[in-house]
């Protein structure tokens, strides 16, 4: 297990400066007790020097290579390059001997993630999946209610990650071709499978719908997950580039009570703004006003239900964890077998909506 010297941050290498790197991994890595940014990687000169104004001091490669050559200096390897890329970087700095920690998807498939996790386990080394909405501020509330019984037996579980984006974009994530591993089953499907297989076990069987709405458009930009879970529960997952009015984040129907979320976690927008956690800020906490209700028998816009305070966001929780597991030997936040199960999810799902099928796991 890699351990820094006594009182030394562990040395990060971080692959990849476009939005992944620069906006999510880059400050959170940043900021945590125990880790420093040492090295970013990228080609683009704007980048380089968007870089080195954002964190002076920090050493600039050109290439992962660049990197991998003096493996010896560096103590962790973050990847937050592009999705078809992340199985031979992890691959490479593994061989290296270095703990990775990788964006998600981990890979293109599940057999893949496994392969990854198979080999990290030989060489004695973490490897992690940075499944950030595992603290998102509604996921973290929702799981508190699970834990305090507040919904009784859940039944039903809706979740949606929907946007409203009628032009595409462009780039990797909305290419067409396979080899690029974009799309939105694989891109925002990442995150609401492994929460819904993180809150409820277990999924039994797959059933989806994935459609190209937008002109231009290559991949799918509009897509629905039925799971039915080991536990029983049933899970409807909604991802969108194409929704004009926007649905709950989440609505859980349980024995007891509901819970209905509207509002996506305010973390990634702080982000972006570039705040940072640990200025003496409130990281995470969202207004009243954006708070859940939990009740029964009425609709929350018409009052049904009480307000139902929201758990601070915790972004940083992740990497906290990162430098627990590698100077302490704590847990893995998220291992590699973890994200293979969403990952075999992510395949039924690919099939079912191909095939008009539903896929039993």
């Amino acid at each position: 297990m890699t351990t820094g010297t006594s009182g030394t941050p562990l040395r990060v290498g971080l692959i990849g400066y476009g939005l992944a790197g620069s906006v999510f991994h880059a400050p959170l890595i940043a900021t945590t007790e125990g880790l420093a940014l040492d090295t970013v990687v990228t080609a683009n000169p704007e980048r380089q020097e968007q870089a080195r104004t954002e964190h002076p001091g920090v050493r600039i490669a050109a290439t992962p290579d660049e990197l991998f050559d003096r493996a010896g200096e560096l103590d962790l390897i973050v990847i937050a390059s592009p999705n078809k890329t992340h199985v031979p970087l992890a691959t490479a700095a593994l061989k290296a001997g270095l703990p990775v920690v990788v964006d998600k998807p981990v890979a293109g498939t599940a057999a893949e993630a496994r392969g990854l996790a198979d080999l990290a386990a030989d060489r004695g080394l973490l490897l992690s999946v940075f499944q950030n909405r595992r603290w998102d501020n509604d996921f973290l509330t929702l799981r508190k209610l699970l834990a305090e019984g507040e919904l009784g037996d859940v039944w039903r579980f809706e979740s949606r990650f929907e946007r409203w984006r009628p032009q595409p974009k462009g780039g990797w994530r909305e290419s067409g071709d396979p080899a690029e591993i974009g799309g939105l089953l694989y891109d925002l499907g990442s995150h609401v499978v492994d929460q819904a297989l993180a809150l409820f076990g277990p999924a039994t069987q797959v059933y989806a719908e994935a459609d190209v709405r937008r002109a231009g458009a290559e991949t799918d930009d509009d897509t629905f997950i039925a799971l039915t879970h080991a536990s029983g529960v049933r899970s409807h997952l909604y991802v969108s580039a194409t929704t004009a009015q926007l649905g709950p984040r989440f609505r859980v129907l349980g024995s007891r009570a509901g819970y209905v979320k509207y509002g996506l976690d305010p973390q990634e927008a702080a982000l972006r703004e570039g705040r940072r956690p640990g200025n003496g800020e409130d990281w995470g906490v969202e207004p009243e006003s954006l708070w859940g209700r939990v009740g029964s028998g009425e609709s929350p816009v018409t009052g049904g239900g009480r307000p139902e305070p929201t758990l601070p966001g915790d972004y940083p929780a992740y990497y906290a964890a990162i430098a627990r597991a590698l100077l302490e030997d704590g847990p893995n936040p998220v291992t590699a077998l973890e994200a293979a199960a969403a990952l075999d999810v992510l395949e039924a799902a690919r099939r079912s909506a191909r095939d008009g099928v539903t896929v039993t796991l």
